[in-house]
């Protein structure tokens, strides 16, 4: 997915395909990179959060701006919504885990982590991904914060997505969940909130970094 949304970007940005212009359907691609039409669906999705591609119903995927947008979007949200309530939300809620968890909350989280670092399939981590910041919100005890974070569950996942076009970000998001889970099971409220701080401001750094890729021309100009 990574490799395909690299490429799909860099030729938009080129003028390989101009503004207007449809992409190749889903198939072509698939076959062009040798991959299944899934990893292809995964890239289209990554190109219309940036704000380069739009999909119409029917018609296929059609350029519509040669440069990405400050702020991506990840279904009805944007990268700002999610990370501005994920900030008042999931760090307090992690705080709340480290005091109220129980043995099964713990027992949960730590099964999700070996699960994750053992998984290659990337739509399957994402869902997991997903599935251990829903488990912190409902470990704080305060099922309020459960539901806020279910509420934006689709989003998250698209985000996560789009992250992992950055090859470090499964193992760096892998180990900042060890370090949350870890304080979590020490009962230590301040590092929770620390170790919940530091995976967000990792995940909007990672985003800044995607969206601020330069083409290759760009790249050459540097040089």
């Amino acid at each position: 997915m990574e490799a395909v949304l690299a490429h799909l970007r860099d030729a938009i940005e080129r003028g390989e395909y101009a503004i207007g212009d449809r992409l190749p359907a889903e198939a072509s691609l698939g076959k062009e990179f040798e991959v299944s039409r899934s990893v292809v669906r995964e890239a289209l999705r990554g190109l219309q959060a940036l704000g380069l591609t739009m999909s119409r119903t029917g018609k296929g995927t059609f350029v519509v701006s040669n440069r990405p947008v400050d702020n991506p979007t990840f279904g009805p949200y944007s990268a700002r919504d999610l990370l501005e309530v994920r900030r008042h939300v999931e760090i307090p809620a992690a705080g709340y885990a480290a005091r109220r968890h129980t043995p099964d909350d713990l027992d949960l989280l730590t099964g999700l982590l070996e699960r994750m670092s053992g998984e290659t399939d990337n739509t399957a981590w994402v869902a997991l991904d997903s599935l251990f910041h829903i488990t912190i919100a409902q470990a704080s005890g305060n099922p309020v914060f459960g539901k806020v974070i279910e509420e934006i569950r689709d989003a998250l996942a698209k985000q996560s997505a789009f992250l992992n076009q950055r090859d470090d970000r499964r193992a760096a998001s892998d180990d900042e969940h060890r370090q949350l889970v870890d304080a979590i099971g020490r009962g230590d409220e301040h590092a929770a909130t620390e170790a919940m701080t530091h995976h967000l401001t990792r995940v909007e750094n990672a985003l800044t970094d995607i969206v601020g890729h330069k083409t290759a021309a760009e790249k050459n100009e540097d040089s």
